[in-house]
């Protein structure tokens, strides 16, 4: 069956559809009104002579074989914005808006700085960033860029390893004061925790060949790192904290590093990115810019 230009439209305008998760976000995204939109699918759907997508008045959800429709309509886009991109790396310096997500805790220690010294680098690029500790859907969003604690299980996407970070457990000198100071992993049940609720209720803790795994309970928990550090650091519990932000704390006396002799895991960090956009010039430059940023902020 021969593809007609108009038809290759339509089949763009469907895997928008499907990433964005329904019409009006697809039409705002595409720059389309929601109208036109609707006709683009229904015209898709007259001319395959199949239901791509099962639509109610909230939601849309596709069918099986939109299922596999939508896998070679992606292809098709992931290619056109590749020759695009093709294009721009052409051009003799980067220019053109990078989207960008990240912690809010690990965005303002590590990442902003980064950034701060990369768009010195790169003045004509554009950084669009946002600071937000809740999961965000990359490509509903249009994120060029997520750097994220661990890879995001959304299908499709792909990572690339910047850096793995410290972990320590610590406490303020008052709460130790107060409810004594652990001196083995068993202790650590006994205490109350400042509890970050993006990460698992246990400590996992290594000492020679020994492993241990503790569960944790307290009564302050949060969504947010950086308030879970100004919690422990007011004497409301054990928390587990990144070095790069408690070695400051621990320096000033304002918290105490505790179990020093045993090792955390680490938290890796990654860079998440839509599938092609490697292939950008000025994303290129980013994740090349973090991993040698991150490869010295870590020695």
């Amino acid at each position: 069956m021969d593809v007609s230009f108009d038809q290759l439209r339509s089949m763009v305008i469907f895997a928008q559809v499907v990433e964005q998760g329904n019409f009006s976000a697809a039409a705002k995204h595409v720059g389309l009104s929601r109208a036109v939109v609707s006709y683009h699918i229904k015209k898709l759907e007259t001319q395959l002579g199949i239901k791509l997508l099962n639509r109610s008045t909230r939601s849309i959800a596709l069918t099986e074989a939109g299922e596999q429709y939508y896998q070679r309509c992606r292809s098709i886009a992931e290619q056109a914005s590749a020759a695009n991109q093709q294009i721009e790396n052409l051009k003799s310096e980067a220019i053109g808006l990078l989207k960008i997500t990240c912690p809010v805790n690990l965005g303002l220690q590590a990442v902003i700085p980064a950034l701060n010294d990369f768009k010195k680098l790169h003045p004509k690029i554009e950084l669009d960033v946002m600071l937000s500790d809740e999961r965000i859907n990359i490509l509903q969003e249009g994120i060029d860029l997520a750097v994220r604690g661990a890879p995001l299980p959304d299908s499709g996407l792909q990572a690339i390893k910047l850096t793995s970070l410290q972990t320590c457990l610590c406490a303020a000198p008052a709460y130790l004061a107060k409810h004594g100071l652990p001196t083995s992993p068993a202790d650590l049940s006994k205490h109350n925790w400042v509890i970050y609720k993006l990460t698992s209720g246990e400590i996992a803790l290594r000492k020679g060949s020994r492993n241990y795994s503790i569960k944790v309970n307290g009564t302050i928990s949060t969504n947010n790192a950086a308030a879970r550090t100004v919690f422990v650091e007011g004497g409301h519990g054990l928390g587990r904290v990144p070095l790069y932000d408690a070695q400051p704390k621990i320096l000033a006396g304002s918290l105490v590093r505790i179990l020093e002799d045993y090792t955390l895991p680490n938290i890796d960090v990654y860079g998440v990115y839509p599938p092609g956009s490697a292939s950008s010039k000025k994303l290129r430059l980013l994740l090349d810019f973090l991993l040698e940023y991150f490869r010295a902020y870590s020695n």
